[in-house]
């Protein structure tokens, strides 16, 4: 990824974080704004950076993926639903009910990526159209599920919708409390306890959220130093060569579908057991769609995949820090209180990326052709 790209990142998510502070430092310290502001942009990228590495897995490998939104939406419907089964049919308590509906959303966006696999590498299917079906399916499926099992009188739980047994709760570091301790050192100056609490509050995270980060350096670091990631780009590149060498194309495009799926599933899981604990249909709102801007945006590579995923989590982050400050809001900056044209932000930014004026990116020369032996 060239400066240019990381320096139009920088560029907007310094306005969106600047709006905030203009708008909200008449009733609060600047500080605790971005403090808040970044601590939302991570958390709200999560779905968007766990999209971004299942594009960049799949299409390193030569399989195009635009079903990152299906195999969201699956993960959240079916991970869901099993954390709700252990916690009111079986009598789970609340965080192995969480953790299984974690592992059942994974492997449901592992299961909807292995059909998109068969469809794209087994049966040749356009890749563009088998990820549409993957996502229409994926509407259809957790859409129908979901009036049968609930809504239905005649179901196990009488036309109630139940909710998950909550979610997944913040993973508390000692960092703010480490940082005031510096401040001790220094006074306590109320500028330094308002920055540590400030800190504190960024590094404070939900496990999907931290996860999501620490899965963007293992991936960066499997693609570019490991053997599986020399094969998996080799594949994505030029496979025939790849196959003269010995290496099962086949196979390892199968794999990396797979992975992919399973990260999406894992974004999945972040819509329904660790933002809110209840599913509404198309609830992903085109996630996986802005995944795939933020993939592209970032060359194909992790990293560059999450820093992109960063400016739609801050344009997110824009309109969720606006709530608090909507009384202060002045009249020149009306604009900021309608959050229906606030929300159009993240939608506009991928429409501007993908037109490319920041600069051309480069796909696998592989990237969505079907492979022959």
């Amino acid at each position: 990824m060239d400066w240019r790209r990381f320096g139009f990142i920088a560029l907007i998510i310094a306005l969106l974080f600047g709006a905030v502070v203009i708008v909200g430092m008449s009733t609060e310290s600047p500080i605790l704004i971005i403090g808040s502001m970044m601590a939302t942009t991570i958390a709200v990228a999560t779905p968007l950076t766990l999209g971004a590495l299942s594009g960049v897995f799949c299409e390193r490998s030569g399989v195009v993926n635009i079903g990152i939104e299906g195999m969201m939406l699956s993960a959240a419907f079916f991970g869901w639903l099993a954390s709700i089964y252990m916690n009111t049919i079986f009598g789970f308590s609340m965080w192995p009910s969480l953790i299984v509906g974690v592992i059942a959303a994974i492997l449901a966006g592992g299961t909807f990526a292995l059909l998109h696999a068969v469809l794209s590498i087994t049966y040749k299917v356009d890749q563009i159209i088998g990820g549409t079906v993957i996502n229409i399916l994926a509407v259809g499926v957790t859409g129908f599920l979901n009036r049968q099992l609930f809504f239905d009188k005649n179901s196990i739980f009488h036309g109630q919708v139940p909710h998950a047994p909550g979610v997944l709760p913040i993973i508390h570091l000692p960092i703010k409390e480490a940082l005031e301790g510096l401040c001790g050192l220094f006074g306590s100056t109320p500028s330094c306890i308002v920055t540590a609490d400030a800190i504190g509050k960024v590094f404070d995270q939900k496990p999907i959220a931290i996860a999501a980060i620490v899965l963007v350096a293992v991936s960066n670091y499997v693609l570019f130093n490991t053997r599986w990631g020399l094969r998996t780009r080799a594949v994505g590149e030029h496979p025939r060569a790849a196959d003269t060498m010995g290496i099962n194309v086949t196979w390892m495009r199968y794999a990396n579908v797979v992975i992919g799926g399973m990260l999406a599933g894992l974004g999945g899981a972040y819509f329904t057991l660790e933002s809110v604990p209840q599913f509404q249909p198309l609830m992903t709102n085109g996630r996986g769609f802005i995944s795939l801007a933020a993939m592209i945006f970032g060359n194909w590579t992790p990293f560059g995949a999450w820093a992109a995923s960063l400016v739609f989590g801050a344009s997110q982050a824009l309109q969720i820090n606006l709530q608090f400050f909507r009384t202060s809001i002045p009249p020149e900056w009306a604009f900021f209180q309608n959050s229906y044209a606030v929300g159009q932000i993240p939608y506009i930014l991928t429409m501007i990326i993908l037109t490319g004026i920041i600069g051309k990116t480069s796909a696998p020369a592989a990237d969505g052709t079907a492979y022959d032996k």
